[in-house]
């Protein structure tokens, strides 16, 4: 999870540099780079899909191995269980068995998502959609360690979202470490503005600009955190009325928000795209721009596999530890983000960010109850 987490940004980060038109030109700053969020959107989402397609292919599997084992009874023949067979039916029945929506297991057995209930899961795919979109706006403007530790952010709007939608009460420790992670956060955020990353994404040749565009990225990237954490609510109301496997649910939001994106697209391209040549939307430079260059193509399957590894290991993370051991390792991933982009050269060492970062690490650390106060 923390490699495959890694990869995933520092890749996304990698594609946003590759230069795909006038790269023969001596001045960097009059070279094309790749600026296409909606169409990296999409690749995140067939990423998802990929959890969907496993899910699957495992179902498919066992029943072909179900379907291939020796009928006993037609024998009437009934081996008796040894020890080690019954220690695994109880572990793949306790991986398959209800939680409750806090958690704890012999909760009234939930009914499974079908039918019309699984558009439900629709709402956190746009929601995810729109934040992702977001952020990868974002980090065109942003160092890539920078982006990870402004989604920290999220943090406080899920704390805040579950009060009011979810009717949670927060502990004092946990109000006191949301402001700790506003605090970090915005320290982070300035750190961002008062020294814009070197070679920023289109950077102009006026310093001011330069300035104003960090400031976009970082405002950017903490929107974003809203809709991220309005897809965790959702979800969180979904599976408290579901049963819903969490591959499952990983899977239908890639394939719902697959869909979107791609009926998007062409209404985009129509309404803004046509309008704005090279932009954002338009959807057949993109499309040229990523089959034309290798490098491109290429980063998106790197991409790609790596959201879906991480998404699996994630929820085996969550499974076999906890949701507390899956939020540590997430924020250890910022530090080895930030450490890899300090020795690639992509951002300069700042104490100011150093700062930024522990007092975020410590909040978030505090709120999962990875420490206490």
């Amino acid at each position: 999870m923390l490699v495959t987490g890694t990869l995933n940004t520092l890749l996304t980060k990698l594609q946003d540099q590759q230069c795909i038109a006038n790269c023969d030109n001596p001045d960097p700053a009059q070279h094309q780079l790749f600026e296409q969020p909606v169409w990296q959107t999409l690749n995140m989402f067939y990423g998802e899909m990929l959890c969907l397609a496993c899910l699957y292919a495992i179902g498919l599997f066992r029943r072909r191995s179900a379907g291939n084992a020796p009928d006993a009874a037609a024998d009437g023949y009934q081996p008796i269980p040894d020890s080690a067979s019954v220690a695994s039916a109880d572990a793949s029945a306790d991986a398959d068995a209800d939680v409750s929506a806090d958690g704890t297991a012999g909760a009234p057995p939930l009914k499974p998502i079908a039918g019309w209930a699984t558009l439900y899961m629709w709402l956190p795919a746009v929601c995810d959609l729109l934040g992702t979109t977001l952020m990868n706006v974002g980090l065109f403007f942003t160092s890539a360690s920078v982006y990870q530790m402004l989604r920290g952010a999220v943090v406080v709007f899920s704390g805040l979202f579950s009060v009011v939608f979810l009717g949670h009460r927060l502990e004092r420790f946990q109000v006191i470490s949301l402001g700790m992670v506003v605090l970090g956060v915005t320290i982070v955020g300035l750190s961002n503005v008062i020294s814009p990353p070197a070679g920023a994404h289109s950077a102009a040749a006026a310093a001011d600009h330069s300035v104003l565009k960090a400031a976009v990225g970082v405002a950017l990237v903490l929107g974003a955190q809203l809709f991220t954490a309005s897809q965790f609510v959702i979800e969180e109301k979904i599976i408290r009325r579901y049963r819903l496997t969490p591959l499952r649910a990983v899977g239908l939001e890639g394939s719902f928000g697959a869909a979107t994106v791609m009926v998007a697209i062409p209404v985009l391209h129509v309404a803004i795209g046509r309008s704005h040549p090279g932009g954002y939307f338009d959807a057949p430079v993109g499309f040229r721009q990523i089959v034309d260059n290798p490098s491109v193509w290429q980063t998106s399957i790197y991409i790609m596999l790596s959201i879906a590894m991480f998404n699996y290991f994630g929820l085996s993370v969550t499974r076999h530890l906890s949701a507390t051991s899956r939020a540590t390792i997430d924020t250890c991933r910022t530090l080895f983000i930030w450490m890899s982009s300090l020795a690639l050269g992509w951002e300069a060492f700042s104490w100011v960010q150093v700062v930024g970062f522990v007092i975020l690490v410590y909040g978030t650390f505090v709120y999962n109850r990875v420490i206490s106060l």
